[in-house]
């Protein structure tokens, strides 16, 4: 059986984001339990040099639900500037991006196949077919940021583990 445009975007995309949404929550839970705002990790860094907490939320949502309407308009570029969310407001842009990517339709996104993306960044174009552009660009992209949101909040203390963030896996023969 051969995988549609569909199953290795929104299917990833939304077995990912349940992850984050469990990580988040357990995050969330830790904080409380432990006398501590969650908004303290918001603003934090792993690094100097890497963007903040609150741009790893808003990364996996837009290289989730924005790279399948990246898809539909035949280009994508870098996430827009918006002013910084709390906790509970990243959790909610999760949940609601975790939203509407239940609400594509298989058909109409199949019919992207082989169509043309482009990212564009200033003055850097990278053309991709559709496929292409999920497979090397939106997925990993999607996966570094949800995996260095888990990471951040793992090295605070909040006691995660690998199940926690695979979300709910697509099992069967």
């Amino acid at each position: 059986m051969s995988s549609t445009l569909y199953d290795i975007s929104v299917a990833s995309f939304v077995q990912g984001l349940a992850g984050v949404t469990e990580v988040m929550r357990l995050g969330h839970e830790f904080y409380e339990a432990n006398g501590k705002s969650p908004n303290e990790i918001v603003a934090s860094r792993l690094r100097d040099d890497m963007l903040p907490f609150h741009f790893q939320a808003q990364a996996v949502t837009h290289q989730s639900l924005g790279a399948i309407e990246g898809v539909r308009q035949g280009q994508f570029g870098p996430p827009p500037r918006i002013e910084p969310l709390d906790y509970a407001g990243l959790q909610n842009l999760v949940a609601e991006t975790l939203d509407g990517l239940r609400t594509v339709d298989a058909d109409e996104l199949n019919s992207y196949a082989g169509k043309p993306v482009i990212f564009r960044m200033g003055e850097l174009e990278m053309p991709f077919t559709a496929e292409n552009f999920i497979l090397s660009f939106a997925l990993p992209n999607f996966h570094f940021h949800a995996a260095t949101l888990y990471d951040m909040l793992r090295i605070e203390g909040v006691s995660l583990s690998k199940k926690h963030f695979l979300g709910k896996m697509r099992l069967g023969l």
